[in-house]
């Protein structure tokens, strides 16, 4: 059966972030993701995990300057000691969370980019993160988003994510499949997840297209998670949605899996 763990980022909203911990466990989650911690010191941060008796299993390197529309550094050229701070950074709150995988966020590009230089630098970034994260055994994960809601994202399909994957020689870097993304920049979810089952690290879910809880729209969730527990997958399944409403309200597609 899989195990899902509440998008903070997104989920329980009614709430300040530090609330919605308990929240999340009252409504029956083990485990939480979010996108940052870096607001808060991570010793309050792991209080709140320790005291809700919850897992953190993922959140991203810092992303450069979020607010003002960045979304991550890391095919960024001249941005390099920027991006390696931001490791260091991130590995200490891995650390005292307990975390034990981390995404890296490509960024966003321009139209006339040389597409070379940016891969060359993504690449060199990546495998820099992957071996300082190696030395406290975290996995380092990439996630292609979809150009639809990330115009310019460097990273847009499984399949580019895996070359690359495979390409850096690092044990420790995963993929991350938000069926979410995949399902709006190439379908055909079961035999993708298949083809890569071994490269990822991490899973995700949100309708398509509306990208709200996942019993509505173009994709059937309860058909993928029985493909889930017919391959074996361990890993984590990331409730990275918007709800329609009040969270907890929205929450009548978990109770098979409780």
């Amino acid at each position: 059966m899989p195990k899902f763990a509440a998008n903070l980022t997104m989920m329980f909203n009614e709430q300040e972030f530090p609330d919605r911990f308990s929240a999340a466990a009252k409504a029956g989650f083990d485990a939480v993701e979010f996108l940052f911690p870096y607001d808060y010191p991570a010793s309050d941060v792991s209080g709140w995990l320790k005291d809700n008796q919850l897992q953190n299993v993922l959140f991203n390197l810092p992303p450069g300057d979020w607010a003002a529309g960045e979304r991550g550094i890391a095919a960024l050229p001249g941005r390099e000691a920027e991006f390696r701070a931001g490791v260091a950074k991130a590995i200490e709150y891995a650390l005292a969370l307990g975390t034990p995988q981390l995404h890296m966020m490509a960024g966003l590009i321009p139209a006339d980019a040389d597409l070379s230089l940016h891969r060359k630098t993504y690449l060199g970034n990546m495998k820099y993160a992957a071996q300082e994260l190696a030395k406290h055994q975290l996995n380092l994960l990439l996630e292609p988003i979809n150009t639809r809601d990330m115009p310019g994202y460097f990273l847009n399909t499984q399949a580019q994510a895996h070359e690359l994957r495979i390409e850096s020689a690092e044990p420790n870097v995963k993929v991350q499949m938000d069926f979410y993304h995949v399902q709006i920049m190439e379908g055909d979810l079961t035999q993708t997840f298949k083809k890569y089952f071994e490269g990822i690290g991490h899973t995700q879910i949100a309708s398509v297209p509306t990208r709200n809880e996942p019993d509505d729209g173009e994709i059937n969730y309860p058909y993928l998670f029985q493909v889930l527990d017919e391959l074996g997958y361990e890993g984590w399944v990331g409730c990275e949605y918007r709800p329609r409403g009040k969270t907890e309200d929205g929450l009548g597609w978990l109770k098979p899996y409780k």
